[in-house]
């Protein structure tokens, strides 16, 4: 008899018509005979899946071009389908769930005719663990099913944990013809089902990350009492052997992966990873908030990261490994076939672009696309934490939460107290990134940066956060951070990278109640005397404007967060709406 994966995979096959099945055992050598299928066989246009390129320096690489109008997220093709359009929220687009279900079999009849469907069984989540959960994908695109290998705990023991149970979560997914106009990226929370058509771009086509990870695993939460938010989880350890998990809210592109593998500024401590974008949070029996990593691999901006901004991330993407590394919409330089990106030494001559295209210094594009990325293990990792494959996860003792601002927002705060810290995520802005389509540098509300990822009413959404907060009996501490700031010639005040560690540090003795701190109308600020910023070429004056607070500021931003608030009506808090007062009142 036919088990509840098999039927639904079967029809799956009835709809899509491919021309045969692939069901994935996730091993070393099936992830290579497909990379060879996707250079010989499967191509984007004219172009084939996969280039290898030079394995003397970059060990089990390959090149990927996507199709030109698909290259980041698609947040306006982007839906969240509950029964209600009041549980999705103002922060979703909505469409019934059933009219959304014609639109998606109306493009995927025979999408998949003379293609491979790919059968893709995975986990999220260390595959021991209690949090973890069991899912399957399918996809017509051997890029997709070779990141979903490098991205996930892929393998044929997922389906013997499913055996007969109906309970996974699914993922349908196929490039379609690459038509925007056909193009549909939907989430059934109630159903544990994402469905996805017409892009082979990660956060559209690697369901397993953003679109379960997130947008299913965030309603998940709500329902079964965890948090599925887009956080760093790292460790922190000091010359006494003491270590300090933290987590860190971050939108994509604003650092997230240099903070997760940061190498320190400040000798006394060292950081490990264990994860640089998703984070499953849940309260363990001692009262305390723990954190896994639901992903097995990193999905990283390309552009900028080099050994002198992220000198453990080179070093990942170039180690050897049972896994290879994709490199995806990056420039090609011709003569030693290796990847490039703006912010790697060079540009070396003769080079192609993210598109194929010659590039020379006066083409005026970009050799990579602004959104580039690279996929590649987290074994591979040199930094990574032993406690990354931890079943029952990290016990987290501070949560960041940061965004892009020229302005307003200090160098460092924190909060008062949880209701406070909980506002000051729901408030958080950041001025927009390559990572997803649209204008860059636009100031947006993205709090705990999830706008884009929470699968229901992000009201709801910040009652669930004080929720949680009520269940701990030590809660950790929430702080603010913003590395972005800049001066009046509109250049970043703060070095960031590696000295980053000196707020960390603060950080640090504030969760183990070491220094004091200044209160503020907006937080709890530190004393200058207690950063540490010997060696730092930056006069302490300068340093200072990071926490000037300007009153006509605050009185623009708390403007702002009140018409951000106003659409989630009744949803949201009442705590929230106090804090707000609180922060109208002390700016007047």
């Amino acid at each position: 008899m036919a088990t509840p994966v098999e039927r639904w995979v079967e029809e799956q096959a009835r709809l899509f018509q491919p021309k045969r099945i692939h069901w994935c055992d996730g091993s070393e050598a099936e992830a290579f005979r497909l990379i060879e299928i996707g250079m010989r066989e499967e191509k984007i246009g004219s172009e084939p899946i996969f280039r290898e390129l030079n394995g003397s320096r970059w060990p089990k690489s390959y090149l990927h071009r996507s199709h030109p109008t698909d290259v980041a997220r698609t947040e306006q093709l982007t839906f969240v389908c509950h029964p209600e359009k009041d549980q999705s929220g103002p922060n979703n687009n909505w469409m019934p769930p059933a009219k959304a279900k014609e639109a998606l079999t109306k493009l995927s009849k025979g999408a998949m005719k003379g293609r491979t469907m790919y059968v893709l069984p995975y986990m999220m989540g260390p595959e021991e663990s209690p949090y973890a959960k069991a899912c399957v994908q399918i996809t017509d695109i051997s890029y997709v099913a070779v990141s979903m290998r490098i991205m996930t705990r892929m393998g044929k023991r997922v389906l013997q944990k499913i055996g007969t149970s109906e309970r996974f979560v699914r993922g349908i997914h196929s490039v379609g013809d690459f038509d925007p106009s056909r193009r549909l990226i939907m989430h059934f929370p109630h159903e544990g089902l994402v469905w996805s058509i017409g892009s082979g771009y990660g956060g559209n086509a690697l369901l397993g990350k953003k679109c379960f990870a997130l947008r299913i695993a965030s309603y998940l939460g709500l329902r079964q009492g965890w948090l599925a938010e887009h956080m760093v989880i790292m460790a922190i350890e000091d010359l006494k052997g003491r270590v300090t998990y933290i987590t860190a809210a971050m939108p994509s592109a604003c650092g997230k992966t240099n903070l997760a593998m940061l190498q320190s500024a400040l000798p006394e401590y060292k950081v490990s990873t264990i994860g640089d974008d998703i984070a499953w949070l849940n309260v363990g029996p001692d009262g305390r908030l723990y954190a896994i990593n639901p992903e097995f691999g990193f999905f990283g901006v390309a552009p900028g990261t080099s050994m002198k901004t992220n000198p453990n991330m080179i070093r990942t993407v170039k180690a050897s490994s049972f896994f290879p590394t994709l490199f995806t919409n990056v420039g090609l330089a011709t003569d030693t076939n290796e990847p490039w990106w703006e912010g790697l030494e060079g540009p070396p001559p003769n080079m192609l672009d993210w598109q194929g295209r010659p590039w020379t210094p006066g083409s005026n594009v970009k050799i990579a696309h602004p959104n580039s990325r690279f996929t590649v293990a987290l074994t591979n990792c040199p930094t990574l934490n032993p406690a990354f494959d931890s079943p029952h996860g990290v016990p987290i003792s501070a949560i960041l939460i940061g965004g892009r601002r020229s302005h307003v927002m200090p160098l460092v705060v924190e909060s008062f107290d949880w209701p406070h810290g909980v506002f000051m995520g729901a408030r958080t802005g950041s001025e927009t990134t390559a990572a997803a389509a649209g204008a860059v540098g636009v100031l947006r509300r993205d709090p705990f940066a999830m706008l884009p990822f929470c699968g229901y009413n992000m009201g709801d959404y910040f009652r669930h956060w004080m929720n949680t907060g009520a269940l701990m009996r030590r809660p950790p501490k929430i702080f603010a951070v913003n590395w972005f700031r800049v001066d009046e010639a509109g250049k970043f005040v703060w070095p960031g990278f590696g000295d980053n560690m000196r707020v960390l540090r603060w950080v640090l003795q504030r969760v183990h109640g070491e220094v004091g701190a200044r209160e503020t109308p907006i937080g709890l600020l530190p004393e200058m005397a207690d950063l540490n910023l010997d060696g730092l070429a930056i006069p302490r004056p300068k340093i200072a404007r990071l926490f000037d607070i300007k009153p006509a500021e605050w009185r623009q931003e708390a403007g702002m967060v009140k018409s951000f608030f106003e659409p989630f009506g009744r949803h949201i808090p009442y705590e929230l709406r106090l804090e707000l007062e609180k922060l109208e009142r002390s700016m007047a």
